[in-house]
């Protein structure tokens, strides 16, 4: 999709929808990012506006007007660059995703788990992301929730934002799956070992850039095999995105075409090359 197309596409509101109809925050979010990078910064104005005025009383922001919750989105949001969303409403949305976490890592959850003689397991030492508050964290709002914390480190290095960034990254690390990458969120799953999925893999790499373990070479060996072979737009995005976190992504891998079948899909594959010219939201 070329950026001309992604601007037919935007809805008189400002915002963008998944495919058609309303304004949802996630293809919205995308959508800015894309016409960002590309430098038609005019263009994404009417977009930013939409997000300025969906954020929330606590600092956070909904997937969608009338949901009365902010939720993981505040992640991407989060990726804006301050000046263009706002520094004061930048300011509140990272304040917002250094308050959230999983509810297995709050004190009252593992209070009750103590009580009633459960057994911590290794898995829950670190704290990850969840997609709504007060449920369990999972791999994706985990790995966005770094992405835009890491940014914000590059900006105004703190010891709060490094902590959380490590115990983010360590919750990934705990949750790779034996043979190597991600699933969406335990290692282990009626009792047999989780298998892999390639967007959540790609993701997970994506946040971990500059991580050196055991874990992450696991994970790139595994991310080249599904690119050889992924049918699915968000897989191949993320999975490009990962790789070239970490220098492993050759010219041409992948591939040759896949179908779009979402805004998200389209602008974030706009971004990923970008990202591969040396732009691109997701790192400085």
């Amino acid at each position: 999709m070329s950026i001309e197309t992604l601007l037919r596409k935007q809805n008189r509101d400002g915002g963008w929808p998944y495919v058609r109809g309303g304004s949802w925050t996630e293809p919205t979010v995308y959508a800015v990012l894309a016409l960002a990078a590309s430098g038609a910064t005019a263009e994404a104005a009417r977009g930013l506006g939409w997000i300025r005025a969906s954020q929330r009383p606590d600092g956070g922001w909904p997937p969608c007007p009338g949901v009365e919750q902010s939720t993981w989105v505040t992640a991407l949001i989060a990726l804006l660059p301050p000046e263009s969303l706002g520094e004061e409403r930048h300011a509140r949305g990272i304040e917002w995703l250094l308050g959230s976490t999983g509810r297995e890592s709050t004190f009252v959850y593992r209070l009750r788990e103590w009580l009633i003689g459960n057994a911590r397991p290794r898995e829950l030492e670190f704290a990850g992301w969840p997609w709504f508050p007060e449920t369990a964290a999972w791999v994706a709002p985990t790995a966005l929730s770094i992405l835009a914390l890491d940014k914000e480190f590059g900006r105004h290095p703190s010891r709060r934002l490094a902590g959380r960034i490590e115990t983010g990254r360590h919750f990934l690390l705990r949750r790779a799956c034996h043979e190597g990458g991600w699933n969406h969120g335990s290692v282990r799953d009626l009792a047999y070992d989780s298998r892999p999925y390639p967007e959540t893999t790609g993701m997970a790499l994506t946040a971990l850039r500059g991580v050196e373990s055991p874990q992450v070479e696991r994970a790139l060996a595994v991310a080249g095999d599904f690119l050889g072979q992924c049918r699915s737009a968000d897989a191949l995005n993320w999975l490009r995105l990962g790789l070239m976190a970490h220098g492993r992504l050759g010219a041409g891998q992948g591939p040759p075409e896949i179908a779009f079948r979402t805004l998200s899909e389209s602008s974030l594959s706009l971004l990923v090359a970008q990202t591969r010219q040396g732009g691109g939201p997701f790192w400085s």
